[in-house]
């Protein structure tokens, strides 16, 4: 468990005090994750519904590998996106918070919720994107991180 320390209270406090933010067009509220998926397949077919029967699948599965969804949900306006990835990396996180930008074209100041995990930094949008242009899409966002917990 994180441990209840004035640096965790102050990141608590910054994360709620943008949270509690009057909705803004101009400046939205925006909170991003990821979470790695397994991805399955059937090994036998479905039976489809039939009258008098539900249909049927079956519990038995192949591993086909795993993916990455990054969700990012903006709750005061209602709206929110998922961008499938085949796994976690600044490569990934870089076209993300581009895709992210891209929604919010009149936007002066994208407020972005986050983990502090060590892709979500400038240099892997400039990395992917040069320094001009990463710096550009970087420069729309204000972050604010959520405290470490134990899982990281």
């Amino acid at each position: 468990m994180a441990e209840l320390n004035d640096e965790y209270i102050a990141k608590m406090e910054d994360v709620l005090e943008t949270y509690e933010k009057t909705y803004d067009p101009k400046a939205p509220v925006v909170c991003l994750d990821e979470k790695p998926v397994t991805l399955h397949a059937d090994v036998r077919p479905a039976s489809p519904a039939e009258p008098g029967r539900e249909a049927r699948r079956d519990n038995e599965y192949q591993r086909r590998g795993t993916a990455n969804v990054f969700c990012a949900v903006e709750p005061k306006a209602g709206r929110h996106f998922t961008f499938p990835t085949p796994d976690r990396s600044a490569f990934e996180f870089a076209q993300v918070a581009c895709r992210l930008a891209m929604q919010y074209p009149d936007a002066e100041t994208i407020h972005l919720v986050m983990d502090n995990l060590n892709i979500h930094c400038r240099k892997s949008l400039t990395d992917v994107f040069g320094v001009e242009v990463g710096s550009e899409i970087w420069d729309q966002f204000m972050f604010t991180s959520h405290p470490p917990t134990e899982a990281g």
